[in-house]
């Protein structure tokens, strides 16, 4: 279920994009404006980021087998900050370097009507994406019982947070890019334009160290939430059968999954020992986010 939403949002950013890119680009042509070639350059940054997220997504549902025994999900947090990667390079390093070459040899802006009317139409398609990630996120964090601040910063589905995070900077840039124009045409100057390309450069190298950071963290096993842990320590200590929990690891092996560890002393004479610890394997890897759970017994200490 969640990898089809993840789909969806990735497929709609992509046709919402190459349409955006298109029309930046034929406006960015005809008016001369540094700010809407860096944002041309960010579309086409955003599309094949995209594209990236979508090939994440479909590796990352590839089943187990003998060389990935946990699955792929690890993939997607590789795609992603490929994704990530590219937004430094394509979106802001070109859109802070054209910013200089603009404010160091300035040229007029010209047909600024048609460069403010294609960043709203560009606005309005941004949005039906922004949208379609946001709705996404919030139903992640309503099925996590969290905030949707707090579900983007501990999320393990890099998918809605990436689509997300660069349809706001889209929709921010195109705010800067339409000030530019305005300001150009009631000034005469290019130097708004030339600030507000080094300003998008700049709000896209941010948001791609975000992305970089976050995806890191999720690609060397990071551990699940400490309420998750919490959680998960309670549901084996309600075990009649268990005396103590020695040790509980939960760590991500993909978007949503955790690979569950755990030692637990048994009471003394528990019986059905086997049993009782297929019955909590059963329990655990029933949660959604539990994809594979190893028990061990052990002596107390």
């Amino acid at each position: 279920m969640q990898d089809e939403a993840s789909t969806r949002t990735v497929v709609v950013a992509v046709l919402v994009n190459l349409a955006v890119t298109a029309a930046k680009a034929v406006a960015a042509v005809l008016t001369g404006s540094s700010a809407l070639a860096a944002e041309t350059a960010h579309s086409l940054a955003d599309t094949a980021n995209e594209i990236l997220l979508y090939i994440g997504v479909r590796h990352g549902r590839k089943p187990p087998d003998a060389q990935h025994p946990f699955g792929h999900g690890q993939s997607r947090y590789f795609w992603s900050l490929l994704s990530a990667v590219g937004i430094f390079v394509v979106g802001g390093v070109f859109a802070i370097a054209d910013g200089i070459r603009t404010l160091m040899h300035p040229e007029p802006v010209t047909d600024i009507p048609i460069g403010i009317v294609v960043i709203l139409v560009s606005a309005v398609l941004e949005a039906i994406s922004w949208r379609t990630a946001r709705r996404e996120l919030r139903e992640e964090a309503a099925a996590r019982h969290l905030d949707v601040r707090e579900s983007v910063r501990t999320s393990s589905n890099p998918t809605p947070t990436t689509v997300f995070l660069e349809d706001t900077a889209a929709l921010i840039g195109l705010a800067l890019a339409l000030v530019a124009l305005v300001l150009h045409a009631i000034t005469g100057s290019a130097v708004p334009d030339g600030i507000a390309s080094l300003l998008i450069g700049l709000l896209l190298i941010a948001v791609s160290f975000l992305l970089v950071r976050r995806n890191a963290a999720l690609l060397i096993d990071e551990s699940a939430p400490p309420a998750v842990h919490a959680r998960l320590r309670d549901l084996v200590s309600e075990q009649a059968w268990v005396a103590d929990v020695a040790q509980l690891q939960a760590v991500r092996i993909g978007p949503n999954q955790l690979l569950v560890i755990v030692d637990v002393v048994p009471e003394d004479g528990a019986d059905n020992l086997v049993d009782n610890i297929a019955d909590l394997r059963k329990k655990l890897v029933d949660l959604p986010v539990v994809s594979r759970a190893e028990i061990t017994p052990v002596r107390a200490s």
